[in-house]
């Protein structure tokens, strides 16, 4: 299974991703994450990224799509793979399809996680991230079962610089303007499932996991035939 993870910053996108990776065995990518993983390495796409990024300057779509590509043509993504954070823009969803139907693939199902601006605010000024592994926490709906302490690899529980009101509300400005169409663009087509975000964790990912059993039948029955 192919999937793309949308919603508001603080939707839970990478919980559910998490939850996901989890039962089906396929990788969470956070976009993020191999961003900076590329730049670390200072090797083709990513010393290009970091030139961008020294300068204060954003990552052009065709330098991002090109990281995002080689990670999802990874072994471990042979299965499929969960995208969480990216496509950002319609150019970038536009952009991955094309990227994608070169070797016959695709995005098979977007997910959209609903919560209110409101609620998105809320949840981003009380996110923890564990300093050593990135797992993500929260004061009311995800608490860590020690005071300050992951409960994966017992590393330090923090609050990231951005995760502050302030920031959250720019963050939901930007997200209505480049990548709320995002939704659209996969709705055109029937690719995009909304589930409603304000609930348990567990709730949500009912609802996802419906979606995505169906998806499994559907690939059994074609492998069947």
């Amino acid at each position: 299974m192919r999937l793309v993870l949308l919603g508001l910053p603080g939707a839970g996108k990478g919980t559910q991703g998490e939850l996901i990776a989890r039962k089906y065995g396929i990788p969470h990518i956070s976009t993020g994450a191999i961003i900076r993983e590329a730049v670390a390495t200072g090797i083709g796409y990513g010393k290009e990224a970091d030139a961008y990024l020294t300068k204060g300057n954003l990552i052009p779509d065709d330098v991002a799509i090109e990281i995002v590509y080689d990670r999802l043509n990874k072994p471990d993504c042979r299965r499929g793979w969960i995208l969480d954070g990216f496509p950002r823009t319609v150019h970038q969803a536009q952009a991955l399809d094309k990227k994608l139907a070169q070797d016959g693939s695709d995005v098979q199902m977007a997910f959209e996680i609903r919560i209110t601006k409101k609620s998105a605010i809320e949840r981003i000024a009380k996110r923890r991230m564990c300093r050593d592994c990135g797992a993500i926490y929260h004061l009311e709906f995800h608490r860590a079962k020690g005071k300050g302490v992951c409960d994966l690899c017992g590393g330090e529980l923090f609050r990231r610089d951005d995760d502050t009101e302030e920031t959250a509300r720019r963050r939901f400005y930007v997200y209505m303007q480049q990548t709320h169409p995002v939704m659209h663009y996969y709705a055109q087509d029937g690719r995009l499932y909304s589930v409603d975000g304000i609930r348990a964790i567990g709730d949500v990912f009912v609802d996802v996991d419906h979606h995505l059993q169906r998806l499994v039948a559907e690939q059994n029955v074609g492998e069947a035939q």
